[in-house]
């Protein structure tokens, strides 16, 4: 059911916007595979057994984009995924990426759950320890034509409350997807925007360790 024709990687570093350079500049990266769309002309009612195969493409895409970023895991602070459909494709399609997309980057920056709460949107731990990755991984889909961009919104791993690590990453593939392919995407930084002042939850005050705040 999986066929992948591209996986196309980019990393981008952010020095600054206008303000003082960064003593440390911020890192984004995205990673999208090219898949066939297997649904892509028709309407099929059971389109759960491709959520499953895509599972170690998530895991797969994960770990590569970690590489390409040359950071360890426990410098990734933001993370994303995202879908583009294909024309002869839907929606519903690039919504099978949820718990492949997430549950993969989650366990790769140290979640402690596993795959079953994940899919249930539950975040019970194995250890009964929080882990880390404790936030949602924020997503969004649309269907575009070969070429058609896609802003990967990004959240902090650990509270999505946290307002200085609200960001989204833009995302293309030259020539993809054909009506009948799908680009799924993950997308990772390093911290928050360059020059975040605008208040909030700041990442040194996360106390509830609940995903939120």
């Amino acid at each position: 059911m999986i066929e992948i024709r591209r996986i196309f990687t980019q990393v981008e570093e952010i020095r600054h916007e206008f303000g003082p350079v960064a003593a440390t500049p911020l890192l984004r990266g995205a990673i999208g595979a090219v898949l066939t769309n297997p649904f892509a002309g028709r309407y099929e009612p059971n389109i759960l057994p491709m959520m499953d195969e895509l599972q170690p493409v998530g895991v797969e895409m994960a770990r590569r984009l970690l590489a390409a970023m040359k950071v360890p895991a426990d410098r990734i602070e933001g993370y994303g995924k995202g879908a583009i459909i294909g024309a002869a494709g839907e929606l519903e399609h690039g919504a099978l990426w949820h718990v492949p997309g997430g549950y993969a980057m989650r366990e790769l920056l140290g979640w402690k759950g596993d795959i079953a709460s994940y899919s249930k949107g539950q975040g019970e731990t194995k250890t009964g320890q929080p882990g880390n990755a404790l936030a949602i991984v924020p997503s969004t889909k649309k269907v575009g034509g070969p070429g058609a961009a896609l802003d990967v919104p990004l959240t902090h791993i650990n509270a999505s409350y946290v307002r200085s690590h609200f960001d989204a990453m833009e995302v293309r593939v030259p020539g993809a997807p054909s009506a009948q392919e799908i680009v799924y995407i993950l997308v990772m930084s390093t911290g928050p925007r360059i020059h975040a002042r605008v208040g909030g939850l700041a990442a040194s005050a996360i106390a509830k360790w609940d995903g939120l705040r």
